[in-house]
């Protein structure tokens, strides 16, 4: 079965591996990244934040599987506050979620 993919966190280590047995399989892949340009594959890809959830909602448009592979590797100013690892990994995800209810 032909499914329509998202693959968040595209240019990460698993992304990275994932992405092409996605294409040998023969679904139909997107991608969303920060940076399009690191995305090696001829595949469309959407830019946006996960943090803000920026670019989210067209990503998701008609996806039937979406892999959410990203996790926010840029360290804050300090062990805790709005900055630090664990709350941007929550910001992103919960951005996430928002955007794929929207979707529907």
């Amino acid at each position: 079965m032909v499914m329509r993919v998202l693959l968040t966190g595209a240019t990460g280590f698993v992304g990275q591996a994932l992405l092409p047995r996605l294409l040998r399989a023969g679904h139909d892949v997107r991608a969303f990244a920060r940076t399009p340009a690191r995305v090696t594959a001829d595949i469309p890809v959407f830019q946006g934040d996960m943090v803000t959830g920026e670019g989210l909602a067209p990503a998701l448009e008609d996806v039937q599987v979406a892999y959410y592979l990203v996790h926010s590797m840029e360290t804050g100013a300090g062990a805790g506050g709005a900055d630090a690892f664990q709350a941007r990994d929550r910001q992103a995800a919960l951005a996430f979620a928002a955007a794929a209810r929207e979707a529907g």
